[in-house]
């Protein structure tokens, strides 16, 4: 396995599938997050348990449950290919390779992975005709009656913070890692929406499969807890208003520039 086996360019950086799958095809409990835009983000995963970039990327390498390669293995194999001595010298000055430049190398590489200008953004800057009138009043729902922004904030559109936003899921989310703050139980970091018609299924246990069933719970399908975000109240939405919201929404999605695929060193080349 690789990052990239989860982490799809084609598919906002995610998998399109409800949960994540790892090691001999096992199924993980949440759902695969995109990394579009994390260069501006801090605490990561969908529990908030990494801190940083270079902090999450050898997290899913050890897991045993996802890639289950342990790192002083991973750093014996890039060793014994020359091509990959090259590259760790020429980037960080130095032939050892460690965990410290393997997770640098990869932070940086993701530090790059930037959405481009949206529908949306060439609305806002001034080309009326960018986007369509039901995405014009999408956009006031998305500010007022939906009250969508008080989470989704920003041109990344996400607080970077977390809330219960009443799933029908047994995950704790944020709460396992703070359990000593009870709002935090069930809930989930805020996810951009930067390019989300690409990422179905939805929340972190991909639960739903379109972006009018996650407006729906938002609406009316939450369940209500202590611990529920005091974001999260009824809407009554028109279906008028959800189609609305959900035209506003693919006007969020960017035309990227192409990732190309590396050739990868092997030992034969040294």
């Amino acid at each position: 396995m690789s990052c990239a086996s989860c982490h799809n360019p084609a598919l906002g950086w995610k998998d399109g599938l409800p949960r994540g799958v790892g090691n001999r095809a096992n199924q993980l409990g949440r759902a695969t997050p995109t990394i579009l835009n994390l260069a501006w983000a801090d605490l990561l995963m969908w529990d908030g348990r990494k801190d940083g970039l270079e902090d999450q990327a050898s997290g899913p390498i050890e897991a045993e449950a996802e890639m289950n390669l342990p790192i002083p293995r991973l750093i014996e194999r890039l060793s014994g290919i020359p091509s990959y001595r090259r590259m760790f010298h020429e980037a960080f000055g130095r032939d050892e390779i460690s965990k410290t430049t393997i997770t640098r190398a990869i932070a940086t590489f993701e530090r790059t992975l930037v959405s481009n200008k949206a529908a949306f953004d060439r609305w806002i800057e001034g080309d009326e005709h960018a986007i369509s009138a039901a995405a014009k009043h999408g956009f006031q729902i998305f500010n007022e009656k939906g009250h969508c922004a008080a989470c989704h904030s920003g041109w990344r559109f996400t607080d970077d913070s977390f809330h219960d936003i009443g799933l029908k899921s047994e995950d704790v989310g944020r709460g396992g890692q703070v359990p000593n703050e009870p709002m935090l139980k069930y809930a989930f970091k805020t996810p951009t929406l930067r390019n989300v018609d690409q990422r179905a299924p939805y929340m972190h246990d991909g639960s739903m499969g379109t972006l009018r069933e996650v407006i729906v719970h938002y609406d009316s399908g939450f369940v209500e807890r202590p611990s529920l975000s005091s974001e999260m109240h009824r809407l009554a939405l028109t279906e008028k208003e959800i189609d609305d919201l959900v035209a506003f929404l693919h006007t969020l999605t960017s035309q990227d520039d192409p990732i190309s695929l590396p050739v990868l060193p092997t030992k034969e080349e040294g």
